[in-house]
């Protein structure tokens, strides 16, 4: 049966109702399957949630009220990086417009397409000291998001509306960034333009950006590796569509891989060509195969920024260095390279594939890894539980389709650096190919996530949720610091509400643990690390959700954490952890400039 189109399920809900903006802004987010809008209520955009109402009883997008804006941009990320579909943010005028800012700025500096949506008071009030006012007499919220975002604009006459959320959605999707639309409260409720009947049928072909690629720049690519002795790859994040693509060329040249560390969940750690993580928290197998004179180094989706280039190591930036990448800003950062390509990496993978098909390469052998990757994990130092071991017991016993998120600080370096899902070395592809999860979610997508460059604490917490969300049944690991916590934590009870199987693993050190260790390796005065020893999982079952500590690697030993994956409410670990155990940091500081 053909699904009705949003304007006729709109009209079925109430004939005699007009049709109004707001409706309008949400049927075009429902005809390209958005599920979720995630927000907090107001009186500047109560149109919007009237239309959202409408919309859920007819199974269409419907709200998810978050306890914070922040964690309402940090969801819709999460949404976005999982489900593959545009992430939707929704805040009031004033101060709700402005929490929204960081999570907004976090999904436009990683690439990831999210569309804010917030309010204004009425256009007659501007310059009348309504309350909130963030228009242009007011403090100017859209002047504040013209910085994080790649469109920005205030609809301001209802003819705009079509026009202007169609070119907010493409540009978000298309160039992978964030959008916002700020709406006065008398637009969204003003009727609809009466030449309005459904969203743009075009639209949904608007949502990706055109796979162009230099062919000649892909010939010359093909040469240079048909005549490389010692290629070396270094896959990034940009990558995740074309990964298994690549793996097909890596494999046909006997080449040698590394990832960057926002790129380790694309790939099976099994893959007898993979030799760990290049950059900040990685391993020193792959820093030393980039430093024993490859004569090719071909980068793929690499921002080039400094966790994903270990600091702007030298043995990357070199002429040795082809790379290739969509954007031209992280090209930008590579004019020392042989060969840039600038392209989709699927289009340049293909394209490749196809000169290789005509002329296969020359066998090549390329020597297994040897041994672990891993830095052995070090004695007990001080009571609790080692970080290390953590790693490890979740590495062994959380089952291959768990997603993992760490929070940026101690929890995405521990997490680089140690997980590894040793359940996946035994299948012998990468990880979405082995899964066969391709028809199940975002071919983009990975089992680990963490954030390189715009890294706010705190972005796990509701990541996660937003993750789960978008893959409703599967288990989610959320990795974050009692620091982080402090911040972002009542977003559990989002998880509580909706029902999501959520582990959230706070590494309780009674600190903010990355500060306190990088002030002691830099040998700096000892100050604004120390935190207060709290029982996070008493507030967890005060805020109705299961709350556990553990004391000891025992008790870590004993937990059940099959059951807890697979129950559908979210549970939170209180890990005490060891906290004089030394975390993979050092890049960071010799990035600084503080390194002893």
């Amino acid at each position: 049966m053909d699904r009705p189109t949003p304007t006729a399920l709109m009209r079925s809900d109430d004939e005699s109702r007009q049709t109004d903006v707001a409706d309008l802004i949400i049927a075009h987010l429902e005809q390209i399957g958005v599920e979720y809008v995630f927000g907090v209520p107001g009186g500047a955009i109560e149109p919007l949630y009237n239309a959202l109402a409408r919309s859920a009883r007819r199974h269409g997008p419907r709200i998810v009220t978050t306890r914070h804006e922040a964690g309402a941009a940090f969801m819709a990320e999460g949404y976005a990086r999982e489900s593959g579909r545009l992430g939707v943010c929704i805040a009031t005028s004033g101060p709700g417009a402005t929490n929204l800012i960081t999570g907004v700025a976090c999904a436009h500096d990683n690439n990831i397409p999210v569309l804010a949506i917030t309010g204004q008071p009425k256009l007659t009030a501007f310059g009348r000291r309504a309350l909130q006012e963030s228009g242009c007499t007011g403090v100017n919220t859209l002047g504040m998001f013209r910085h994080c975002t790649g469109y920005n604009t205030l609809l301001s006459h209802p003819e705009q509306a079509e026009p202007k959320v169609v070119s907010a959605i493409a540009h978000a999707m298309q160039h992978r960034a964030a959008a916002h639309l700020t709406i006065p409260v008398d637009i969204q409720r003003a009727p609809a333009p009466s030449h309005w009947h459904a969203p743009a049928q075009g639209l949904k072909r608007m949502l990706q950006a055109p796979a162009l690629v230099d062919a000649a720049a892909v010939e010359a690519l093909f040469d240079a590796l048909t005549d490389a002795k010692r290629p070396v790859f270094l896959l990034g994040q940009g990558c995740g569509g074309a990964v298994d693509l690549f793996l097909r060329l890596i494999e046909a040249h006997g080449a040698r891989f590394v990832t960057t560390p926002d790129a380790k969940g694309f790939v099976n750690p099994a893959h007898p060509l993979y030799r760990g993580v290049f950059g900040f928290a990685g391993h020193d197998q792959a820093r030393a195969l980039l430093m024993d004179d490859p004569d090719l180094i071909v980068a793929v989706g690499v921002s080039l920024g400094e966790w994903t280039s270990a600091g702007w190591s030298e043995a990357l930036l070199n002429d040795r260095l082809i790379h290739i990448d969509a954007r031209i800003e992280h090209l930008q950062r590579s004019s020392m390279a042989r060969l840039q390509v600038q392209g989709n990496p699927v289009g340049v993978a293909r394209h490749l594939l196809t000169l290789m098909a005509a002329h296969p390469p020359a066998p090549r052998t390329s020597t297994p890894a040897p041994g672990t990757r891993l830095t052995p994990t070090p004695t007990q130092r001080a009571p609790g539980v080692r970080p290390q071991v953590l790693m490890e017991v979740l590495s062994e016993r959380c089952p291959p389709t768990t997603n993992f998120l760490a929070d940026p600080g101690n929890s995405t370096a521990w997490a680089i650096h140690h997980l590894e899902l040793h359940c996946r070395r035994q299948r012998p592809a990468s990880t979405e190919a082995a899964l066969g999860l391709h028809e199940q979610r975002n071919p983009a997508a990975s089992w680990l996530r963490v954030l390189m460059d715009f890294a706010p604490m705190g972005w796990a917490i509701s990541a996660s949720i937003g993750v789960a969300l978008a893959r409703r049944g599967q288990p989610v690991v959320c990795l974050t610091g009692d620091g982080s916590y402090l911040m972002s934590g009542q977003e559990l009870t989002v998880a509580q509400t909706e029902r999501l199987p959520v582990i959230f693993v706070v590494l309780n050190d009674a600190a903010l643990g990355m500060v306190k260790h990088g002030q002691r390796l830099a040998g700096a005065e000892p100050i604004g690390f120390q935190l207060p020893r709290i029982d996070f999982a008493a507030q967890a079952r005060a805020l109705g959700v299961d709350g556990r500590v553990i004391n000891s690697e025992a008790e870590l030993a004993a937990l059940d954490l099959n059951r807890l994956l697979t129950r559908n409410a979210p549970t939170l670990l209180d890990v005490r952890i060891d906290a004089e155990q030394e975390p993979p940091i050092r890049m960071r500081l010799e990035a600084l400039g503080t390194a002893r």
